[in-house]
């Protein structure tokens, strides 16, 4: 690959400005869309792409392939220009129906939509704590699976942000976790323009970036992000050091260059530029043709493409090297690479006492002991809570400057780039990731958790200590929304197992899942174990979302159901209330509303509408299943500071409760 030096300047200089007028005319086309980015960062993008990223645009997960994530996910049309000129699966017709229904360029980036693009971007600063992810994924990938005499992993993470992005606090997290950590693999290019949405970026911060980025033990430049040598020769060092910081190169650039009635106002950042569409095609020396592309910089391209498929050749020689000779690590990485999961996962999972009885944190602890035997992808991370969430990996070791093998990453109190780095690991598809904290926590995760449903990514949250059963620790830490405020988001699996087993087969259904995220609750109180009830129909009742944990002995009258620890309290209701109530634990609605109508009538037949819910939580979502005729106990309203059960009992969370309901209906 030629030097920076070397580096045909004239043509990339006309590929910057040929990007410019795509972007110009894919948001003029649809009046919709934000030029300010596209055309400030045009000449980082013709650095990137046409010298400095190692890439194959014919394989895009190339394991070694330096991973870009466009943080400022709303200059998406940077991304569709340059994947395009880089000879991407991504066609000029697509760039032409930027925005359009059945594009596959939408407004911002998605992951599953294009090929090219490593993260789904837009809500800002969260690339950033995707980009970290990639960069621990690549470290702990390295560790691994890369030998004395093979390196099969040593690619680098670059992410542009801007203003917005670091004002962002999930930003600001993840800066501070890559900081710590050492991650060297990383490198931020700051579009620092400062110019954001409303007005000049001074409106809102004074905040020196050398000086903060300095004192986060990160490794700053600054330089003229137009000028093609010198971002050729940042990146080129930046890639070059590994002397265990990571990297940001603040690039100082103009917004919207190229549409001079804008450029470098706040009336850049969007499409307010694009009705001189004209002017500026004419300014950037580009023909009157709309979506122009010479046929220099297409063969400038087409012939970097062949450059490419030299080094990836290159590399894919050392990779079969290196399979020959690790034939159980090269098993171990497909099938990290595949997402496989032992098909007979939950019968590692040891079966528990028939007289345990635990928080089911405790019996979620021991499960992962067990997950993690079988699946040595799975990598776990908590809040610094580990000692509460009991998520922690024996064995597993501690991921840090010293060991990236380690499989327990240690946040710090950094809820909101732990999301989005979990997120960055599933991005990369190399392992499994986990991460935890308590519940009433979760919203500050939340933006991470609806990316990972919208995304497909299948990660894990663990949330502990989640009712108001937490007690003494008062209403600021016992969740009451939380649950059924997670239950609304598309795509998310949200589990409250009712005991240890249940807890069992939530983990395997949560391991099993590739296509999205699943959320445990777990208790911090003591839960009975419904030895009762066979083991296998408690574990696939997970599976299932919904089951019946005691069947009627008469003929049906009445069904109690709850979720979690309220499920004790139907199984002692209808001891009282007699031989024709069925109890039904519904571990995980949104599995149990996909299976199919036969099962559901099995568990929840519509002849029987005498029907009570209870959950230590918000109501409404359960009168789905108990109708218009049946009654659901729950707690609308914060909690109280005592002792959990005098909380419990004080909230109507008792079975004297749930028979007192039954007797009131009809």
């Amino acid at each position: 690959m030629d030097s920076p030096r070397d580096m045909n300047q004239e043509i990339l200089a006309q590929a910057a400005n040929e990007a410019r007028g795509l972007a110009i005319d894919a948001v003029h086309a649809c009046s919709s869309g934000h030029l300010g980015l596209p055309l400030g960062c045009a000449e980082i993008g013709a650095v990137l792409f046409g010298n400095s990223l190692t890439y194959n645009p014919d394989a895009p997960k190339w394991l070694n392939r330096d991973r870009f994530v466009l943080s400022a996910g709303h200059g998406s049309m940077f991304l569709y220009s340059w994947l395009h000129l880089a000879g991407y699966d991504l066609a000029l017709e697509e760039v032409k129906n930027f925005r359009q229904l059945g594009s596959i360029t939408p407004g911002h980036p998605e992951n599953f939509m294009t090929k090219g693009v490593e993260a789904t971007t837009g809500p800002l600063g969260q690339g950033v704590g995707n980009a970290v992810g990639y960069a621990l994924s690549g470290k702990h990938a390295a560790a691994k699976f890369n030998t004395a005499d093979h390196s099969i992993f040593n690619h680098h993470v670059i992410a542009i942000l801007g203003d917005g992005c670091l004002q962002e606090g999930v930003a600001k997290e993840a800066i501070a976790f890559a900081g710590h950590q050492n991650l060297d693999n990383l490198i931020l290019i700051y579009d620092s323009n400062d110019v954001t949405l409303d007005a000049l970026a001074d409106k809102t911060q004074s905040e020196d970036a050398e000086k903060y980025f300095t004192s986060q033990r990160w490794d700053v430049v600054t330089i003229d992000g137009h000028d093609l040598t010198a971002v050729a020769d940042a990146v080129k060092q930046a890639k070059e050091d590994d002397n265990g910081r990571p990297k940001v190169i603040i690039a100082k650039t103009t917004i919207a260059k190229g549409i001079p009635e804008v450029a470098g106002t706040a009336g850049g950042h969007g499409e307010g530029g694009a009705k001189f569409a004209e002017e500026a095609r004419k300014g950037l020396g580009l023909p009157e043709e709309n979506f122009y592309i010479s046929d220099q910089t297409k063969s400038f391209f087409s012939e970097h493409k062949e450059q490419l498929l030299a080094d990836f050749k290159a590399w894919n020689e050392t990779y079969e090297a290196w399979k020959s000779a690790n034939p159980e690590l090269a098993d171990e990485l497909s099938g990290n690479v595949a997402n496989a999961v032992p098909s007979d996962l939950l019968d590692q999972i040891p079966e528990f006492d028939a007289d345990y009885k635990g928080a089911t944190r405790a019996s979620g602890g021991e499960v992962i002991q067990a997950v993690a035997k079988a699946m040595p992808s799975l990598i776990t991370g908590s809040a610094d809570l580990y000692g509460s969430t009991k998520n922690y990996i024996k064995d597993g070791g501690d991921f840090n400057q010293n060991n990236y093998a380690g499989r327990n990453i240690w946040y710090g109190i950094r809820e909101h780039a732990m999301g989005a780095i979990s997120n960055g690991i599933a991005y990369d598809g190399l392992f499994r990731a986990s991460c935890a904290t308590f519940a009433v926590f979760a919203d500050y995760l939340r933006p991470s958790i609806r990316l990972a449903a919208l995304s497909g990514l299948p990660v894990t949250y663990i949330l502990t200590h989640d009712s108001v059963g937490v007690g003494e620790d008062g209403p600021t830490h016992q969740p009451v929304e939380t649950v059924s405020g997670l239950r609304v988001i598309p795509g998310l699996d949200v589990f409250r197992p009712a005991d240890a087993e249940e807890t069992a087969g939530a983990w395997a259904a949560s391991m099993h899942r590739t296509d999205g995220p699943s959320a445990l609750f777990l208790t911090r109180q003591n839960v009975p174990n419904y030895s009762d009830t066979p083991v296998a129909t408690r574990r696939e009742g997970a599976y299932y979302g919904g089951y019946i944990l005691k069947k009627e002995t008469g003929e049906l009258n009445t069904i109690l159901m709850a979720s979690g620890s309220e499920v004790e309290h139907v199984v002692n209701a209808a001891k009282e209330l007699g031989d024709g109530v069925r109890v039904v634990s519904m571990p995980c609605m949104e599995r149990f509303n996909r299976q199919s109508c036969e099962y559901k009538q099995s568990v929840l037949p519509g002849s029987c509408k005498r029907r009570v819910a209870i959950e230590a939580g918000v109501s409404d979502l359960w009168y789905y299943y108990v109708g218009d005729s049946g009654t659901v106990l729950g707690i609308d309203r914060f909690g109280i500071s005592a002792p959990g059960d005098t909380v419990m009992k004080e909230l109507g969370m008792t079975a004297d409760h749930v028979v007192a309901a039954v007797k009131e209906l009809a």
